[in-house]
């Protein structure tokens, strides 16, 4: 089953082309890697998969309804670029802020709050102000929230950025543990490690994607050993 479906799809800010005929899509416990270099188009692509960003061309579907669609989003995790918190309140409450907001049922949350919590190592942190808290620590306090509602879409756009590496490490275990339980994920990455323990990885480049397969697959494909030197060999190509 396919739980994202992305046909065809343009985008457009002016006169810059940001995405070009872009087709892919992610069924059920799967994670797939949104690859490519700063400007290639992937939080342009994330912010039309949520409904954020309407396309000018082509559609987007999340479990067979086109986006943008409210209804959809209950069940869709989406952790941002960039940290969008509320800075004077505590992680504590913060949590419980959105999981009223996210409906959450009122005898679950606590308990929710508590386990979203204690994946990100943010437990006995959550009395403290947000602004008291590290980049690093924000970044899991947004991860904490994007996994609250126990959705069945996982959208993580650079989720693990200033995150030390054994937290990526135990993230990553997670995520993993989520996908066997049936989740569907998407993650954008820089870190070609990461990249490694995706299912599939679709290679953007210049708003068009380049590939997409297994990490396995591509390299035998491109005849490398790394993710990366495929987008090296390519760029070498065009140059």
């Amino acid at each position: 089953m396919d739980v994202i479906q992305i046909n065809d799809v343009g985008k457009s800010f002016g006169k810059t082309e940001v995405l070009h005929d872009v087709s892919f899509q992610i069924k059920k416990g799967e994670i797939v890697g949104l690859i490519g270099p700063s400007g290639s188009g992937k939080t342009t692509l994330v912010k039309a998969i949520i409904g954020m960003e309407k396309v000018d061309s082509g559609n987007v579907s999340v479990f067979d309804k086109g986006m943008p669609n409210r209804e959809i989003l209950s069940r869709i995790g989406y952790m941002a670029q960039s940290d969008a918190l509320y800075l004077e309140l505590s992680a504590e409450q913060q949590m419980m802020f959105f999981a009223k907001l996210y409906k959450v049922p009122k005898n679950e949350r606590k308990e929710r709050i508590l386990a979203a919590m204690k994946l990100v190592d943010l437990e006995k942190e959550m009395k403290k102000r947000v602004m008291n808290y590290s980049g690093g620590m924000k970044r899991r306090l947004s991860l904490a929230m994007a996994l609250l509602q126990n959705p069945d879409l996982l959208v993580l756009d650079e989720p693990t950025v200033g995150i030390d590496p054994r937290l990526r490490k135990e993230i990553w275990g997670e995520l993993t543990s989520l996908k066997e339980q049936g989740k569907s994920i998407l993650v954008t990455t820089h870190v070609m490690d990461e990249a490694e323990r995706c299912d599939r990885l679709v290679l953007l480049l210049d708003g068009t994607v380049l590939a997409s397969g297994s990490p396995s697959e591509l390299k035998e494909r491109f005849q490398t050993d790394s993710i990366e030197a495929i987008f090296l060999q390519k760029k070498g190509s065009e140059g």
